[in-house]
């Protein structure tokens, strides 16, 4: 069983708490500039009896004219194929109502592959995806952090899901965080 989600990443840090002396504020000076952001699409994979494991994408968009903002069909295709390829295994797919999770196009490339089921999730229903907690701690991670350059925040990024590649506990975690019992019922008698 796989869930999957994306969010975005951009040059103003999410806001975290912090420490500072009594009567002096810290504050974290941003660039006003907006433009720029890294798309990261994730996908993690359990199975009873198996390690838990990550699978992610990553576009940068610099914020030229006439680029796209967002990840493609294509590039939701190329991450379940790398899982499906990682995994060995046919897949069950759980995901959002994104409009690119229901296009047209996407049909047609779940229908080509026979060893893709896909379940949509109900709409305004964040804490059944398990890579929702995932977003939520790597953004966590990046609280407070001003990065000058798109490409620095990019890298770390990559890191942070990188380092949590070779943490299953934690991946597992993730997955409890939902209340989903993924274990198979006990055979009838």
């Amino acid at each position: 069983m796989c869930f999957e989600d994306e969010a975005g990443f951009t040059r103003r840090p999410p806001k975290g708490r912090t420490w500072g002396r009594r009567g002096i504020t810290p504050v974290v000076r941003v660039s006003g500039r907006r433009s720029g952001r890294v798309s990261v699409a994730g996908l993690i994979a359990t199975r009873p009896g198996s390690r838990t494991r990550l699978c992610n994408r990553l576009r940068l968009h610099t914020g030229r004219k006439g680029e796209r903002r967002s990840l493609s069909e294509d590039d939701y295709i190329r991450l379940i194929d790398g899982m499906h390829q990682l995994v060995k295994a046919p897949i069950v797919l759980v995901w959002d109502r994104l409009n690119t999770h229901v296009s047209h196009t996407m049909r047609e490339l779940i229908e080509a592959r026979e060893w893709l089921t896909v379940f949509i999730l109900p709409s305004y229903a964040p804490e059944l995806n398990a890579v929702e907690y995932l977003w939520a701690h790597v953004k966590r991670s990046l609280a407070n952090l001003a990065s000058v350059a798109l490409d620095r925040l990019e890298a770390l990024v990559r890191n942070r899901l990188k380092r949590l590649q070779y943490r299953p506990d934690l991946l597992d975690g993730f997955v409890a965080g939902t209340g989903l019992s993924l274990d198979l019922p006990p055979p009838s008698p």
